[in-house]
């Protein structure tokens, strides 16, 4: 089939290869031409698909980058992967708009169209289906086919990828799901059908929600225990040997990336705005995670001045990590950048590391301290953040050689210069 995929990041690019390799001819759409010239010239943006890998599929034909609409013209299947942020704390749908009006005008009779973008339940029967019948002239699950499948992208992930996780798909007629779910049957290993378009939309914002308050909830915990002065790497340890009722989540300087900061607040504010009603746990949440790096900070100066008698500002400060999570270059809505933003403010001298990201993407610096440098002596510095544990880094050299380490994310041994959040 020709299959073409609207959003060529986290998301859209990994599906477009993935469905190269299956055997369908695939557009990857990128309507920004610097990244589409990268994708044509074989060099990926994206960890979880390497530059040989996209290569590999440049060369067989399977796969094309494209900035010109003209060349959705023929599809057999669409698949929108665009950016669903928040404007001003609301919702900003504005790219699912831009890229169903795009695509209106290229369906024909028996094409089918999903939306994996994450929104608020109702958004692809109210705001989408309207926008693909109007330019098309087309009625939805009469001439054409409509779905969604909540994307489920874990950026860095080396067990859990597009093809091996398990993806809902849902129709908007009983046709529709049948389409949909051939074209993901070809591409991934498990298809899970759902009962309706609005229960699919309602899953994968729950499947955040769920996380973002369950770390809501550790974060608390942890600002309670360091108040009583108990352990709470240790008392989550003691509480995960349970082998019922329980799933461990674990504290940090924050929440980040696309999905856990943002797609909560897509539900909170849908129920707000129809129906009048709050979610409140939700709001909690938000409220808890989004004062995290204040935390952080607070902890590290209210440390900076107990054992130094130092302020922050003035202090040389280490921030390890930009990045949300380990093991990618992913720094959207990074509570570790909201840290070093908030220590520099207050007037420390913060250097940023993170062998992820380049000195123009993340304004980091390539020295010192990943494990092949041996640079920089960290006795240079009053203290150092361990804000993301990537792989690169050389905790023990830091254990061995930093004055004060306050590691946010429990991952080396207590000690009497290293403090856990």
């Amino acid at each position: 089939m020709h299959i073409c995929v609207l959003g060529q990041g986290y998301v859209g690019l990994p599906l477009a290869v993935r469905a190269a390799e299956a055997g369908h001819t695939v557009t990857g759409y990128e309507p920004d031409e610097r990244r589409c010239g990268a994708l044509a010239a074989g060099s990926s943006y994206v960890e979880d698909i390497g530059s040989d890998r996209l290569q590999a599929v440049l060369a067989s034909g399977g796969y094309t980058a494209s900035s010109d609409p003209q060349d959705l013209k023929g599809f057999d299947v669409a698949v929108i992967t665009v950016p669903t942020p928040l404007t001003d704390r609301a919702p900003d749908l504005s790219c699912v708009r831009d890229a169903g009006r795009v695509l209106a005008q290229w369906i024909e009779p028996g094409a089918t169209v999903v939306l994996e973008s994450t929104t608020h339940p109702g958004t692809t029967r109210d705001v989408l289906i309207p926008l693909l019948e109007e330019g098309s002239g087309l009625v939805a699950g009469r001439d054409f086919h409509v779905g969604f499948s909540p994307e489920r992208i874990d950026p860095g992930n080396p067990d859990w990828r597009l093809e091996n996780t398990p993806k809902i798909v849902a129709g908007l007629t009983d046709d529709c799901l049948r389409q949909v779910k051939a074209f993901y049957d070809s591409v991934t290993d498990v298809t899970v059908p759902a009962s309706g378009l609005e229960e699919a939309e309602l899953a994968k914002v729950f499947e955040n929600t769920y996380r973002h308050v369950n770390i809501a909830l550790v974060n608390e915990l942890s600002r309670m225990a360091h108040t009583l002065g108990v352990d709470v790497w240790h008392t989550l340890e003691l509480a995960a040997t349970k082998p019922f009722g329980f799933t461990k989540f674990l504290p940090g300087p924050g929440v980040g990336g696309h999905c856990l900061p943002i797609d909560p607040v897509y539900l909170s504010h849908h129920v707000k705005a129809r129906h009048g009603q709050t979610f409140r746990l939700i709001e909690l949440a938000q409220d808890i995670n989004e004062s995290q790096p204040d935390y952080v900070v607070r902890r590290l100066q209210d440390s900076l001045s107990r054992r130094f008698r130092r302020s922050v500002s003035g202090a040389r400060i280490l921030a390890l990590g930009a990045a949300y999570k380990p093991g990618t270059s992913d720094a959207r809505q990074s509570p570790a950048v909201e840290v070093t933003d908030r220590l520099r403010a207050m007037g420390a001298d913060v250097t940023v590391v993170d062998p992820y990201l380049p000195v123009a993407d993340g304004g980091c610096r390539e020295i010192p301290f990943t494990a092949a440098d041996g640079g920089a002596r960290l006795s240079d510095y009053d203290a150092v953040v361990l804000l993301t544990p990537h792989g690169e880094f050389d905790l023990a050299r830091l254990a061995a050689e930093a004055p004060y380490v306050l590691d946010t994310r429990g991952v080396m041994a207590a000690a009497p210069h290293i403090e856990r959040l």
